[in-house]
């Protein structure tokens, strides 16, 4: 495993610089897949280290929201950094135009016709784009162009 092998290299290297950002995060990371590993007691797959950072990414994001709502920016670019770090882990994101032409496509192949179709095709969007796009974007535009 790749990924996993990477992470755990660039921890032991972080350590070493002493980029205690940079360690602490990484740490964090290692932690939550360990413990899925032995919580599911088998080795993680890629796409299964994938999804794990992208949720770790998801929650920096809307920890970040809630630090600024509350004024706390100090903990906010905490974060901020944090999240960083773990984007250099996933797959490259998709823009908003290829995003767009895979959903146009997948709602073409399936036919949909409007909301009640939402299922279908996040179902297909969401394998295709595999942690290249977040959820709630892919999720807020297939609404938007089921409703077109």
């Amino acid at each position: 495993m790749e990924l996993l092998k990477r992470l755990n290299d660039e921890f032991k290297q972080a350590m070493k610089q002493r980029d205690k950002v940079r360690s602490d995060t990484l740490k964090m990371v290692r932690s939550e897949l360990k413990n899925i590993q032995i919580e599911r007691g088998e080795e993680l797959t890629e796409e299964m280290v994938i999804k794990i950072l992208n949720r770790q990414a998801k929650r920096r994001r809307e920890a970040i929201q809630q630090y600024r709502e509350g004024g706390r920016t100090e903990l906010a670019e905490k974060e901020a950094a944090e999240l960083e770090i773990i984007k250099q882990y996933l797959p490259e994101q998709l823009d908003e135009d290829e995003l767009n032409q895979l959903i146009d496509q997948v709602i073409e192949k399936t036919a949909a016709a409007g909301p009640a179709d939402m299922g279908p095709v996040m179902g297909q969007v969401m394998a295709l784009v595999k942690g290249r796009a977040p959820g709630d974007k892919v999720n807020r535009m297939v609404a938007e162009k089921l409703r077109e």
